[in-house]
């Protein structure tokens, strides 16, 4: 044990010592003692059935965190450390957990491509990585444990072949685990794919290139399903449940090797008390005072989401009072309260089957649909259902717009084409509240985007030559907003005339237990908010009526059976047909012949009237671009690509190209000769024209004469005279004439004049 070992050893026992009771205090000793030769590197690993090696370790680096944990699988080497403290000042009534992953250039042997040559703000997939880790971590802390929290990820290497994702999933639980951060795991994670059938396990890039599915499935001990993630091409609903289950079944694999390497570590969790228990006879008095006011609310039919929020409110401001006048503290008060509530919405659904809406377990809310509100789009759509109300809009634009990959992302797992973005915004009218605008994104507009974006991306047809960004905006919120916009979004794509594969749809199903264990459960179709935010699941699936293409689970509990998974996933395939039999009254297939829709063609354009077209530093081709709306892009060196919105302004276009393309030139002659004009001496040649109104071209020193010359004056000519050229047509590659006079000085041959006077 090293001198910085045996520091931070002596810290945390000195901490633990200092607030123990006099009973206990030989019992650390002892474990102290025990724990001392402890303190070196530990190593764990977890075989999989593919035969590829997670190899887990700790004791080695950042020994002053509360946990620290390096996970490798190949090259790719993810360093996660776990912190907590203990909060001096009232409970927030959520645990503040606060996952930090980062992707290094470095890590990848790269250098940061922006200006400063710097990590900036967090990308898009750093965002959805930190999500997945909490996810998968935060339904394993005890109830009522309040500590600020935070799990830093540190990505060391990463060798293009494993996506660091997975493995940033299993340091973070391997740190938990080693940590004494109170947490009830650990946790295993993998990802999992199909390919003809076969499931592959932490498949490689190139393998997950080729995969229908790309699944990341993260469980607890005795198969319990913590977090599910991934997106497929219409993977048919078995093919899903058997991935599942192997995923499941080889997370296992991980889990023991975490249990080991805890053990070998030596760990010791810290105390804990559970500040959030409410005294039996406050509970009781608030049960007396609200429950069948509670009931008569959640039982309520005719109650919105606003009022039913109001009434409760108001109910719990009565109650407060009352206990306040015992001299009930109002913390307390409104802890015992939130805990009746839960209890008695939770108990309607399970012994009564009754949701607040009216609705059965199986039933949707009321779905309409509309399409092509504004004329101008390329496509748009409103779906509503229930009250959640979501606008789409959908824009086609040049190919040449499509953002361009960070090369980190290459590295890292990014998606490799970019032709279609969808941006998912969610202000605060939506709920009914007060925000501030010009803030940025949030990570769960970036994570509810991505789930829908990955949804709709498997349905567009590979040869689409347009950009396509698709703008959802959460109109109404009251549950399952990220579903309603892939419901929307493929409305407002098939109204744009995006020949897709087939419409898809999403729904979400919720989960209600008795005691956190699924020995007694119901399952809801098409949640609301307050059926969320009481609930234990939140299980989000969309794709077609062939298939899957997306699914989220955020599960609550401390992991669900395989059993509940899988009766949810074909309660959310019935629920998927019926809302696509709404949609396709609406619109059934992708429209024809839409009259704003956008265009795109190619104009060759001859190399010598290239800088013509673009002129003086590219102004011919802004003012056309200004004027007419449209986007001009060069495909090679003579190919001209137009993108226009509509007919319309391609027609304006092209009269504009057409009328910087006609001259008056005349038809040349290869081999002819002909009377030039000198029109300027410079030192590697002469200017010269063939006819009036032509730009002057080049005559070479070499093409001068038959004999070396370093400067037209040698040769006695001068501005204004006229010379005998011989044209040999124009460079293939430049487009510029190619004309020569000392083709002449051997030859004689009859000149053509192509001027107004004989030449001199």
């Amino acid at each position: 044990m090293n001198s910085l070992q045996r520091h931070r050893h002596l810290y945390r026992w000195w901490r633990r010592l200092s607030k123990a009771t006099e009973g206990t205090q030989n019992e650390l000793i002892r474990q102290f003692s025990a724990s001392v030769t402890l303190l070196e590197k530990v190593e764990a690993r977890a075989e999989f059935s593919n035969g590829r090696t997670l190899q887990l370790e700790t004791g080695n680096y950042a020994r002053l965190a509360d946990g620290a944990a390096v996970a490798r699988l190949g090259d790719t080497s993810v360093l996660i450390t776990a912190v907590s403290k203990t909060r001096s000042g009232p409970s927030p009534g959520f645990m503040p957990l606060t996952v930090d992953y980062r992707q290094k250039y470095a890590a990848a042997g790269r250098i940061p491509s922006n200006y400063l040559r710097r990590e900036l703000a967090p990308s898009d997939k750093e965002i959805l990585t930190s999500r997945m880790i909490d996810r998968s971590v935060r339904p394993l802390f005890p109830e009522g444990y309040f500590g600020d929290t935070q799990l830093s990820c540190q990505l060391l290497a990463v060798d293009s072949v494993h996506d660091p994702d997975v493995v940033s999933i299993n340091a973070a639980s391997a740190a938990l685990t080693v940590s004494d951060i109170p947490w009830r795991g650990p946790v295993g994670a993998v990802r999992v794919g199909l390919t003809g059938g076969e499931v592959l396990i932490n498949p490689t890039r190139r393998e997950l290139n080729n995969s229908d599915l790309n699944l990341v499935v993260t469980a607890a001990d005795r198969n319990l399903v913590v977090m599910l993630e991934g997106s497929g091409n219409n993977v048919l609903q078995q093919d899903l449940m058997k991935a599942i289950k192997m995923g499941v079944k080889e997370c296992q694999q991980v889990v023991r090797a975490i249990t080991q390497l805890a053990k070998a570590s030596g760990c010791t969790k810290r105390e804990f008390t559970n500040t959030s228990t409410v005294p039996d006879d406050v509970l009781l008095a608030v049960k007396t005072l609200s429950e069948t006011r509670l009931q008569n609310i959640f039982t309520d039919a005719t109650h919105h989401k606003i009022s039913r929020d109001e009434s409760v409110n108001l109910l719990r401001s009565d109650v407060v009072r009352k206990l306040g006048e015992d001299g009930v503290d109002g913390t307390t008060a409104n802890l015992a309260f939130s805990q009746i509530s839960h209890t008695v919405f939770r108990n309607l659904i399970l012994d009564t089957e009754t949701r607040c809406d009216g609705r059965g377990l199986t039933d949707l809310r009321s779905i309409k649909c509309d399409v092509d509100l504004f004329r101008p789009l390329h496509g748009s759509s409103l779906f509503q259902r229930g009250q959640t109300q979501v606008q789409c809009t959908l824009a086609l634009d040049a190919p040449e717009t499509i953002p361009r990959l960070d090369p980190l992302l290459q590295a890292t797992g990014g998606d490799k084409n970019r032709n279609f973005l969808l941006h998912y915004t969610f202000p605060s009218f939506a709920t009914n509240e007060v925000g501030r605008g010009g803030m940025g994104l949030t990570r769960r507009e970036v994570g509810h985007g991505a789930l829908a974006e990955r949804a709709l991306r498997p349905l567009l047809p590979q040869n689409l030559p347009f950009a396509i960004l698709l703008t959802s905006t959460v109109l109404e919120s009251n549950g399952s907003s990220s579903m309603a916009t892939v419901c929307g979004g493929s409305l407002a794509l098939m109204d744009a005339g995006v020949n897709v594969s087939a419409p898809a749809a999403g729904v979400a199903i919720g989960l209600v237990t008795r005691h956190n264990d699924c020995q007694e459960y119901k399952l809801l179709t098409d949640i609301l908010g307050i059926e969320d935010y009481m609930g234990d699941m939140d299980f989000k699936i969309a794709g077609t009526s062939k298939g899957v293409t997306a699914l989220q689970a955020d599960i609550k509990v401390p992991g669900i059976p395989l059993r509940v998974v899988m009766e949810a996933i074909q309660q959310a395939t019935e629920a998927k047909t019926d809302i696509l039999s709404i949609m396709h009254a609406t619109i059934p297939t992708p429209r024809h012949n839409k009259d704003n829709m956008p265009t795109l063609e190619e104009i060759p354009i001859p190399a010598h009237k290239r800088a013509r077209v673009m002129g003086p530093g590219g102004i011919h081709m802004r003012r056309i671009q200004a004027d007419s709306g449209v986007q001009l892009s060069w495909q090679g060196d003579n190919m001209l690509s137009v993108f226009a919105p509509n007919k319309t302004a391609l027609e304006e276009a092209k009269e504009a190209l057409l009328e910087l393309l006609t001259d008056e030139e005349p038809t040349l002659e290869f081999g002819s000769i002909y009377t030039a004009t000198v029109c300027e001496l410079r030192p590697q040649g002469v200017m010269v024209k063939l006819y009036e109104h032509m730009t002057p071209v080049l005559l070479h020193n070499t093409q001068l004469d038959t004999r070396k010359i370093q400067h037209p004056s040698a040769l006695g000519l001068e501005v204004g005279q006229e010379l005998k050229v011989k044209y040999f047509g124009r460079d293939p590659a430049t487009g510029q004439m190619r004309l020569s006079r000392r083709a002449l000085q051997a030859i004689t041959s009859s000149v053509k004049n192509l001027h107004r006077t004989n030449p001199v």
